[in-house]
């Protein structure tokens, strides 16, 4: 540091003060955090008390130094910048009262604590192998902390304890002392015998003790360490009832959770966060490509407004299909035989799998897969006879003999095949693949393709009653009165769904063209016989034809006549393109850039429009280039179909709801729009914003994630949106991008883009609210959502207008909970509007559950709601109706949808343009292009949108 810190460093103890004066005086040459981190210890110091001689006679302080002439010196508190606000979320405005009342059951569970007087205690655990290696593989941690429970009872006090699998493990009361130390021997395969060792305390172990510490063939030495950590109030659990959130109350509910995990890892199942599958084929549904879906059931505890609950619900997990291996590759792969596998991919596809052998039939993990053939693949056979110099012999034999001469196994086909390898790479243990079998309750984490999903959708769903009688069967089956860990706690269960009150609110109103209205029934409407409310015109457009096998010219005139009725002027297409027969086989990029060659070559101008036909509904590869040669490289809008059999007016019909919106139009408008009646909406200029981020499937490492944020435009309406998409770290939920700075005057962000569209589309207007729809984070992150992202957006308000202070809505949506409604005796979903804000919505916050949609197939899932911040000041009814009328703008369908729109086009702007990013360069897309920033890998830029259609909604 400089020379104020050298001078008042060699201070003695008691010339604190003039130390502190010291540094303030050179305070330029000072680290501020080490500074600051000083003068917290110096105040410290100060606090104790004045320093005194031998005597105790309080010694004087020297005067402090002179200062140099013409020195101004600078205020310490007076540094640059707005001081942080931490943000929380809000306490519950009311209750909503709109609506027709209406019962209602749900999957909660009521659940009694009657010891709130005890401590949970918190303990670490630490497992190592025999040679002080830390243990780092998943799952052994259950088996060896229940030999330590079987072997070491009564050093641990006889106590039961909760174990997460990994570091944690809490008791009710403490156990005999606050670290203790074990040993323990597990087989490597599943094995019957109580092996352990004695305790660590004694020198010499006893005659028990040798008998304890016997080990069978292949077993493993574990040593166990586990220290005391800290103790939780189970009283925690009630003050979080009451609205008194805290560190304490989430860690108890954490604790009853771990318990519910331990109680179904006894059970045998296979554990998924806090859903639980066990090994029952009566819970398997194949979805083809050697993939089951296993259902099974969540289970986890909620404080809610009347108490806690235990909420559990149906859940399924893919598996893959237990049996044979080389059955597994054939189904997964759709090949013939044997034969016709695809070896790299099979390796890929098996690595880590869990296999038993036969004949002995213990459980392994694959490692590799051989580089030869059984036949071919030798190996060192140590042979019974010694040499002369007294060294056993070895032999080099195949893997294939092996096992025909000495283990007098004939192998029918795996002799022409990869072994695979179940030790280490570098001694490798080779089995032949036909005597492997893949072990059950293995989850299978690739992403499943089209096909697979409309199976598992198909299969999986259930009514409401066979929902309800399932969740019954699942309570029962899992006998939580019997777990002596919730015993202890005096936590019971009731065995009956919990009764809430709903209220349906209205319908809201639509528009369409000559102000006619459009109603709305079971969250419902058509088109028949009335126009768009505000229609486009198709002109200068062309159709392209990617092998598609349809009658183009046909399809085109329906389509032409579809768009009349609807109200659209439809010009005639300058021609259809067919693609040529010898790119058909060529990589997507190349096919589009072909297309695209054939296109400018014969249009005298630029297309305003392309109409696309694809072979393939799902998964068509030509899909992410075409749409990226359009958007990006030339600004045309375009509409992808893949023609079927199944093309009726209908169809035509829900084609055209995309187009139309697509090239400026709107289908249909609320009537509340219009008439300019939407409460702190209509009146005042209002921004919408819905925000998403999507992370590609699994098993896609090198794809960033996208952000994508949607905002309203043209204020009044509420139905007219556009899109910023941008690239960053994948993996990563809270979106960066919002504010960017990159100069004193210039801002590269998200916001700004979207702020500048809604002043210039909206009369020069800028809007006093702006209201947030954020999708896809949980609860834990909701203060990340209030404490950056928005900070990002006030920042980026601030810097267009520093005097600006627009009012802030932040609504979170989840998707992803496991909380349904059902009506009492009544095989029916609940009724479209349908809102719950009470009794199973927390105690303390602002949520409420929102069934906008129609149930048409399975069990309606609510949208839950968290209101995470208001500054306008809505009414709990105007708040809910918004939302649910936010529900009704959605362009595309005819149907209200489940959550609101603003989130679905931004969650339809992330999935399109991700598409972009599966076709780049693979050293484009890597997380190590152009190095690192910040200690987070750079990714590539999403490519920027021509600015013909940056404002268009293409995600339609």
């Amino acid at each position: 540091m400089g020379n104020g810190y050298d001078g008042g460093a060699h201070c003695m103890q008691n010339d604190v003060r003039l130390c502190r004066i010291d540094i303030v005086y050179e305070y330029r040459t000072v680290d501020w955090g080490s500074f600051s981190s000083f003068i917290c210890k110096v105040d410290t110091a100060m606090d104790a008390g004045e320093q005194h001689d031998g005597n105790g006679a309080s010694e004087a302080l020297p005067p402090p130094p002179p200062l140099p002439e013409n020195f101004t010196p600078l205020k310490v508190d007076g540094a640059p910048g707005v001081k942080k606000v931490v943000r929380s979320p809000m306490a519950r405005a009311g209750f909503g009262t709109r609506g027709n009342k209406v019962p209602l059951l749900t999957n909660h569970f009521k659940v009694n604590v009657n010891q709130n007087d005890g401590f949970f205690f918190h303990y670490s655990v630490a497992l190592a192998y025999e040679d002080g290696r830390p243990v780092d593989g998943k799952g052994v941690g259950r088996r060896v902390l229940d030999r330590v429970h079987e072997t070491y009872d009564s050093e641990l006090g006889g106590k039961e304890f909760a174990y997460d699998g990994e570091k944690s493990l809490f008791t009710i009361g403490s156990l005999p002392r606050n670290k203790l130390e074990f040993t323990v021997v597990l087989d490597d395969v599943v094995s019957g015998r109580n092996n352990g060792n004695a305790s660590p305390q004694r020198d010499e172990p006893n005659e028990s003790d040798k008998k304890r510490i016997r080990r069978p063939y292949h077993s493993k030495t574990f040593k166990v360490e586990i220290s005391f950590a800290a103790k939780v109030p189970v009283q925690s659990i009630a003050n979080a009832l009451r609205g008194q959130e805290s560190e304490n109350s989430q860690e108890a509910l954490r604790v009853l959770d771990i318990i519910l995990r331990q109680h179904a890892a006894k059970q045998g199942c296979l554990l998924v966060r806090q859903s639980f599958f066990h090994n029952d084929p009566k819970n398997f549904a194949d979805v083809g490509g050697g993939v089951i879906g296993c259902r099974g059931f969540h289970s986890s505890f909620r404080t809610t407004q009347s108490g806690l609950s235990l909420n559990i619900d149906v859940s399924t997990t893919m598996i893959i299909r237990p049996g044979p291996v080389i059955d597994f590759l054939i189904e997964n792969q759709n090949v013939r035989d044997p034969y016709s596998v695809d070896w790299a991919k099979a390796k890929r596809t098996l690595k880590n799998l869990r296999v038993k052998t036969i004949p002995t039939n213990q459980e392994y993990k694959i490692t590799a897969l051989s580089e030869l053939p059984c036949k071919e693949q030798l190996f060192s056979l140590k042979q019974k006879n010694k040499d002369s110099n007294g060294e056993c012999q070895t032999e080099e034999i195949t893997v294939a003999d092996y096992f025909v001469k000495h283990r007098n196994i004939q192998l029918r086909y795996s002799a022409d095949l990869p072994c695979i390898n179940v030790g280490k790479p570098k001694r490798p243990t080779y089995v032949p693949i036909e005597l492997c079998t893949l072990v059950s309750l293995q989850r299978y984490t690739k992403a499943l393709n089209s096909f697979q999903r409309a199976s598992l959708v198909e299969k999986s769903r259930q009514k409401p009653q066979e929902r309800m009688t399932a969740l019954n069967n699942a309570l029962k089956s899992s006998n939580y009165d019997a777990e002596p860990m919730l015993q202890s706690c005096g936590v019971s269960i009731a065995k009956t769904f919990t009764q809430v009150e709903g209220r349906v609110l209205p319908t809201p109103k639509l528009k369409v063209a000559n102000g006619e209205e459009l109603f709305a029934r079971n969250g419902r409407w058509n088109f028949n016989k009335k126009k768009f409310v505000n229609s486009s015109k198709i002109e200068r457009w062309a159709v392209v034809n990617f092998s598609a096998r349809c009658d183009a010219k046909t399809l085109v005139n329906d389509l032409m006549r579809v768009a009349g009725m609807k109200g659209l002027a439809v010009e005639d297409p300058f021609d259809v393109f067919e693609e040529d027969n010898q790119y058909r086989r060529a990589p997507p990029v190349l096919r589009v850039e072909k297309m695209f060659e054939e296109i400018q070559s014969k249009l005298p101008g630029p297309p305003k429009f392309l109409l696309c036909l694809l072979p393939e509904r799902k998964n068509c590869e030509v899909y992410g280039p075409w749409k990226r040669k359009n958007l990006s490289d030339f600004g045309v809008v375009t509409q992808c179909l893949a023609p079927n059999n199944r093309i009726n007016d209908q169809y035509l019909t829900n084609l055209m709801l995309k187009i139309n919106a697509k090239l400026g139009g709107l289908n249909s408008v609320l009537t509340a729009e219009i008439s300019a009646s939407i409460p702190m909406v209509s009146k005042i200029p209002t921004l919408i914003l819905g925000m998403d981020v999507s992370h590609g499937s699994p098993g896609q490492s090198d794809i960033p994630s996208i952000a994508a944020v949607v905002s309203s435009r043209q204020w009044p309406s509420v139905s007219r949106y556009r899109a910023c998409v941008r690239t960053q770290s994948r993996r990563v939920e809270m979106i960066d991008s919002l504010f960017k700075r990159v100069s004193d005057t210039e801002d590269d962000g998200i916001i700004r883009e979207l702020l500048v569209d809604f002043y210039t589309s909206s009369g020069k207007r800028k809007p006093d609210h702006i209201i947030i729809f954020r999708d896809g984070v949980s609860e834990s992150q909701f203060n990340q959502v209030l404490n950056i992202e928005l900070t990002q957006i006030m920042e980026a308000c601030k810097f267009l207008d520093e005097k600006w202070n627009p009012k802030f809505v932040v609504i979170i949506a989840q998707k992803n909970h496991h909380t349904k409604f059902f009506l009492p005796n009544s095989p029916d979903n609940v009724q479209p509007g349908t809102i719950i804000d009470n009794k199973i919505c927390h105690p303390k916050n602002y949520d409420f559950y929102l069934c906008a949609h129609a149930g048409m197939i399975g069990t309606t899932r609510p949208t839950h709601y968290h209101v995470l911040l208001d500054q306008v000041g809505f009414s709990p009814d105007d708040l809910q109706e918004l939302v649910h009328s936010l529900s009704y703008v959605y362009q595309r369908s005819s149907t209200a949808i489940s959550v609101v729109a603003p989130i679905c086009y931004a969650h339809l702007a992330a999935t399109q343009l991700g598409q972009w990013m599966k076709f780049e360069d693979a050293s484009e897309t890597s997380s190590s292009h152009n190095g690192t920033t910040n200690g987070a890998s750079a990714v590539a830029p999403m490519p920027k949108l021509q600015e013909n259609v940056r404002n268009s909604m293409f995600f339609c």
